[in-house]
């Protein structure tokens, strides 16, 4: 096994088909082939089923690809922290944020990239919370904004920002959405139940401290519709389908503030904390020091 090999493997698998990872590699397809075949060999398993659309893993492919992709990411790191100066970070470094978030900070991060880290290189992935603790944990990304993570030996976490979950409701009609959210009073959680909502899916945290919280109080919430996507769930909410408990900057990152009210939930106040993730496993270096400081600033900052 070389590293070689494993990065035409970890090609073929993204790319879904051999004739594809070839054109991105700029390689002939029988050496792409031969180089897979010769990984399969050395491990004494099948790590790719050939379909007639292409490629898919297979569980032993599925295990090997996670490996793969953080052994490149490392080798590559430590390639450009060979060669990098002593006052100017260099080298690749991957950041996973929520999609509310993403929609926020990609612009302001690009732009404190290219002004303060010019010879560094940002990739940027969004998903769950809960997908990006996994990640940041596997290597798959230098590090992430979750919220309300779990603890876990494999991921060290410092709260940066803390948000309060609000009602959000269609703005009336006619009325200046400005003066509306003046006017609008905070919504006791008792009351809670007397609203049609549209929530997360389960695995979604906003999801799990709403049920955590009706839970504690003995109230059955009235869940109208589930749906994955902050922005569809916001789209619904503005037709009248329901409302939606979310934080005030999702509803600013949608860029519609202008349609909506939002109300805080008290009584209690509900609370969810972002925070800075990063591998437990994986030693500091500047690169990933002067990332997370920008993205401290940026979420300390007025911008959500």
């Amino acid at each position: 096994m070389n590293l070689k090999q494993l990065e035409y493997f970890v090609r073929v698998a993204e790319a879904g088909s051999f004739s594809r990872a070839a054109m991105i590699l700029n390689v002939a397809q029988p050496a792409l082939s031969r180089q897979v075949r010769r990984l399969e060999t050395d491990l004494r398993t099948a790590l790719l089923v050939r379909t007639g659309r292409g490629v898919v893993l297979t569980e032993a492919g599925k295990r090997l690809f996670e490996h793969s992709v953080g052994i490149l990411q490392l080798t590559a790191q430590a390639r450009h922290e060979v060669v990098a100066s002593r006052d100017e970070p260099t080298g690749y470094i991957v950041i996973a944020l929520p999609p509310t978030l993403a929609r926020m900070l990609t612009m302001p991060l690009v732009e404190g990239f290219r002004r303060q880290l010019p010879r560094a290189r940002l990739a940027i992935v969004e998903g769950f919370s809960t997908h990006i603790a996994e990640w940041v944990a596997t290597g798959r990304v230098d590090l992430g904004v979750v919220y309300d993570p779990e603890p876990q030996a494999a991921l060290e976490t410092a709260p940066v920002r803390e948000e309060t979950l609000c009602l959000v409701s269609a703005a009336e009609r006619g009325r200046p959405a400005r003066a509306s959210r003046r006017i609008a009073k905070p919504v006791p959680f008792a009351e809670l139940p007397q609203y049609p909502l549209i929530v997360p899916e389960r695995a979604h945290t906003f999801r799990r401290l709403l049920e955590a919280q009706a839970a504690r109080l003995g109230l059955k919430l009235q869940v109208a519709w589930e749906m994955s996507s902050v922005q569809s769930i916001l789209d619904l909410v503005r037709v009248g389908y329901g409302h939606a408990v979310l934080t005030e900057s999702a509803v600013s990152a949608s860029g519609r503030a202008a349609d909506f009210i939002v109300r805080p939930l008290v009584q209690p106040r509900l609370v969810t904390t972002l925070c800075l993730a990063v591998s437990a496993h994986k030693g500091a270096n500047a690169l990933r020091q002067h990332a997370a400081r920008m993205l401290r600033e940026l979420l300390r900052s007025n911008q959500l």
